[in-house]
């Protein structure tokens, strides 16, 4: 049975969409996953990109296009009251609630669940004391233990080559986003294209020019 890890940052819808679409997505196939919380602006910062909602054209078609993309795929889902904020707090609480550096999946629902539906502010101070309060964290979120394991998580998702949630890695490989969900179906199905060298022959195509800054 194959492991999946589950980089994931509360901030991301699209991170959301993944995690409540993919016990459908794999329906039938023997699996496990580690949900691994990281915060998503470092990934940002290692590699010198702007985040969607930094970019005020592409920051109003994600929250159309993952609205839509909830109502196609039958996800309930309202876009908070102020995105993007602070998810520091929220990926801190979800860690304390665990030993290490994954979190089962009732604790990654509870959470994305205060994020991305209802409409409400994510970061209201009243909300969070609440979501602490039903989650009853075994550890200090506001600890160093737990703020050094966050930072632990980006690093090994730096290292595994991640630059976006959600990541979801198996085996050596990396699929990423909402819509990488089928093609990791076909992977944990042995599809042909995978052992047929499909994968490794992306990686081998030569850049024509590169773009100066």
């Amino acid at each position: 049975m194959k492991t999946i890890s589950f980089y994931l940052d509360f901030i991301s819808p699209y991170a959301y969409l993944a995690f409540e679409e993919l016990p459908k997505a794999l329906q039938g196939l023997g699996y496990s996953v580690d949900y691994k919380p990281l915060l998503f602006a470092g990934l940002l910062k290692h590699h010198g990109q702007l985040g969607p909602a930094e970019i005020a054209p592409k920051r109003d078609w994600t929250y159309r296009q993952v609205l839509w993309l909830a109502h196609s795929h039958g996800i309930e889902m309202r876009m908070p009251a102020r995105h993007p904020f602070n998810p520091l707090p929220l990926l801190r609480l979800a860690l304390a609630c665990g030993s290490g550096a994954s979190i089962n999946r009732y604790v990654a629902e509870t959470i994305f669940r205060h994020v991305w539906r209802g409409g409400a502010d994510a970061g209201d101070l009243q909300r969070l004391e609440a979501l602490t309060q039903a989650l009853a964290p075994a550890r200090d979120p506001a600890g160093d233990e737990v703020k050094a394991q966050l930072k632990a998580n980006a690093d090994e998702a730096i290292a595994l080559g991640l630059f976006g949630v959600p990541s979801l890695v198996v085996d050596d490989k990396v699929f990423w986003g909402f819509d990488a969900l089928p093609m990791l179906r076909e992977y944990l199905e042995g599809g042909d294209w995978f052992s047929g060298g499909g994968w490794e022959s992306a990686g081998q195509v030569a850049a024509g020019a590169t773009r100066r800054h």
